[in-house]
């Protein structure tokens, strides 16, 4: 444990590590909150089986760097409820109240949406304690995972790709991992722009059509409750199958880890736009440098969603979400693009360069005592 606390601490945080244990609620969780020199910490709270503690503080950061990039007024922090996301909805409910309650005096911490969690679930949390983003339209909120906030990033940072030559847009292939509240979107918007997708994949399986989906067909046939992998459209596989597959552009938005030294090799895509958060090793990322293929970082393409949720705590619109996301995405993927090409770095080198300074610079205006 001393050694997995000194790999997880640095000069930037975190400022918080909390484990959370409610036996009579059946809660098992995890909150980091990394850093709050801009502010209190918006970071979305995700359920799973597998979390762990190294994951919600790798997360935590890419939120810390995720919100100085966008400059936005607020840190980094994650949190994570050790469960089955597909449990019956009044046991999901129990358990995620219970979350909020336990963390209802960690004030500096402003819970949003995440894997596995839904606009319901924020309106619980609001309830439990009033400090939320990502609510249901009928409570104020904008419903960045209805309208694709997180998505609609993605097509922004792809396009200024194209912008430097990367890739085109139009008649291009893409492969979407994850088709769900971000991967939905990121293929709609991309589909908009000319792009014809051709691989897509969610928990249980992939499905391939090399000719194209027919993409509102299969949006529909997936919000029905129906594992992509039995669309009648085309050829499944497994979800590992879509790595190699001929695209153009691959977007994963779907769990850590999907891009690995393992597999890196035989991505065959020319822009990679990490939808997901930390989507790729750092060895991965590498290899993806040396073979001429671009990654968008995680924290630069995603950001879609945190500034939709934080223009929402400010009381801003729908219209304004959507314009600061463009404004936002677009300067800081050309910037961290410009910086790449420069200094002959990785993207995600550059970007963590870029971030880090920001929130340094930030750290400096604090009292020191």
């Amino acid at each position: 444990m001393e050694q997995q606390w000194a790999n997880l601490t640095d000069h930037i945080g975190p400022e918080k590590i909390i484990f959370i244990r409610d036996a009579r609620a059946g809660l098992e969780a995890i909150l980091v909150v990394d850093n709050t020199a801009a502010g209190p910490a918006i970071g979305g709270i995700r359920m799973a089986t597998d979390i762990s503690l190294g994951e919600v503080f790798r997360l935590a950061r890419a939120m810390t760097f995720k919100n100085a990039a966008a400059g936005l007024r607020h840190g980094g922090a994650k949190s994570g409820i050790i469960a089955d996301p597909d449990m019956e909805d009044g046991a999901k409910e129990r358990l995620v109240r219970a979350f909020a309650h336990a963390m209802r005096d960690v004030t500096d911490y402003i819970p949003g949406p995440d894997m596995g969690l839904t606009e319901a679930n924020m309106a619980q949390i609001q309830d439990e304690i009033g400090r939320v983003v990502g609510l249901p339209p009928v409570m104020g909120g904008i419903p960045l995972d209805t309208l694709g906030a997180t998505g609609f990033g993605c097509a922004i940072a792809t396009e200024v790709a194209e912008e430097m030559g990367a890739v085109q847009i139009d008649g291009s292939r893409a492969v979407v991992q994850g088709f769900g509240a971000v991967g939905i979107h990121a293929a709609r918007f991309l589909a908009e722009r000319g792009a014809i997708i051709v691989g897509v994949s969610d928990s249980r399986g992939g499905l391939i059509n090399l000719n194209g989906f027919d993409l509102d067909k299969l949006v529909q046939f997936k919000q029905g409750g129906q594992p992509v992998r039995e669309f009648p459209n085309g050829t499944a596989v497994s979800g590992s199958d879509l790595i190699g597959l001929d695209c153009d552009i691959w977007v994963p938005a779907a769990r850590p880890d999907v891009f690995t030294g393992a597999n890196a090799g035989d991505v065959k895509a020319s822009v990679i736009v990490q939808g997901a958060n930390i989507p790729a090793t750092a060895e991965a990322e590498r290899m993806f440098h040396e073979r001429g293929i671009l990654s968008i970082p995680d924290f630069i393409a995603n950001a879609g969603g945190v500034i939709c949720g934080a223009v929402e705590y400010a009381g801003g619109s729908e219209s304004q979400a959507f314009a600061v996301i463009e404004e936002k995405i677009r300067t800081n993927t050309r910037e961290v693009l410009e910086r790449a090409a420069r200094d002959g770095v990785e993207p995600r080198r550059a970007a963590v360069d870029m971030a880090r300074s920001r929130v340094e610079e930030m750290i400096g205006y604090q009292r020191g005592f």
